[in-house]
């Protein structure tokens, strides 16, 4: 990462959230719903995450693939604004100014880990609206349901108060700081590596390429992080969906028991759409940040 540019890296992390809703979040209603209803004891359940895609555009239309879309764009555009942000300032500080020596692990993850503890704070109240919204299946009575991510809200606080729509909260910032500093450790390493190596092939360096190196990057980034916290995921939308609310909020507890009745397997319930998401979401993210990045004249080191 080049110099700081204060507000620069925030506005780039802004359209880069914007880029991850429009590709990642018809992958994430289908991973929401097979979380919800495959780790259920009784319940609707899904073959496939193709089956369950098929099962929302019968009965809900393209419209339904993107249910709770609303908080999603507001909510994953100020989260990734303060994930990239944060991070690429906290790294800043902590290189203190020395650039050019490569990636650096014991930069790199506490400000990646930094970064995404920080911003479960946001992604917590918002994934729990969006999660009551998408996760209901079409069979369940209308009066039942959410009409909104800030119907969600409002009656979750009425019911709860105000910690209610941070349930789940401890299981996001475990999923976070874990992921994201997987995230950025992959991020960094592969893309000083595509550079190394396309450096020493030849001089020559276009948009184009830079453009393919962010593709590469981040699409493996993205699979990284899901690989690496998934369970936690699977434990966070259990938590964040039970209508029983005096329930388990251990997340190991709940994979425990998640593991005794479905095995390994069920611990990594939506593992389909989840990398199937995971490539071209972060990929969209990554290279929109780069791209924010040099549009607004902040050097990124390569």
């Amino acid at each position: 990462m080049g110099e700081s540019s204060g507000y620069k890296e925030y506005v780039a992390g802004l359209v880069a959230g914007v880029a991850t809703v429009i590709t990642g979040h018809p992958f994430d209603t289908v991973k929401v719903k097979l979380q919800k209803h495959n780790t259920e004891a009784r319940g609707v359940t899904y073959s496939s995450g193709l089956h369950c895609a098929a099962r929302i555009l019968k009965t809900e239309g393209i419209k339904g693939l993107y249910s709770g879309a609303t908080s999603s764009f507001v909510g994953m555009a100020f989260e990734s604004s303060l994930l990239f942000g944060i991070y690429s300032q906290t790294k800043q500080s902590l290189q203190g100014g020395v650039q050019g020596c490569g990636p650096q692990l014991q930069v790199i993850i506490p400000s990646a880990a930094y970064a995404g503890a920080l911003i479960s704070f946001v992604l917590c109240p918002s994934e729990l609206c969006r999660m009551q919204v998408q996760g209901t299946d079409s069979m369940v009575p209308k009066s039942s349901r959410y009409s909104s991510p800030l119907d969600c809200a409002l009656k979750t606080i009425k019911t709860e108060g105000v910690s209610g729509i941070f349930r789940g909260g401890f299981t996001t910032l475990l999923r976070e700081s874990l992921g994201n500093a997987v995230f950025f450790s992959v991020y960094e390493y592969v893309r000083y590596y595509v550079h190394s190596q396309l450096k020493a092939a030849s001089s020559d360096h276009s948009h184009f390429i830079d453009m393919g190196i962010g593709i590469v990057s981040g699409g493996l980034s993205g699979v990284a992080f899901w690989s690496a916290v998934l369970p936690l995921d699977v434990a966070k939308t259990i938590i964040q969906t039970t209508p029983d609310k005096r329930s388990s909020r251990n997340p190991f507890q709940i994979l425990s028991s998640i593991y005794g009745r479905a095995g390994f397997k069920g611990c990594y319930t939506g593992l389909g759409p989840t990398i199937v998401r995971a490539f071209p979401a972060n990929a969209a993210a990554i290279v929109t940040w780069e791209l924010a990045m040099k549009v607004l004249g902040v050097k990124h080191e390569s």
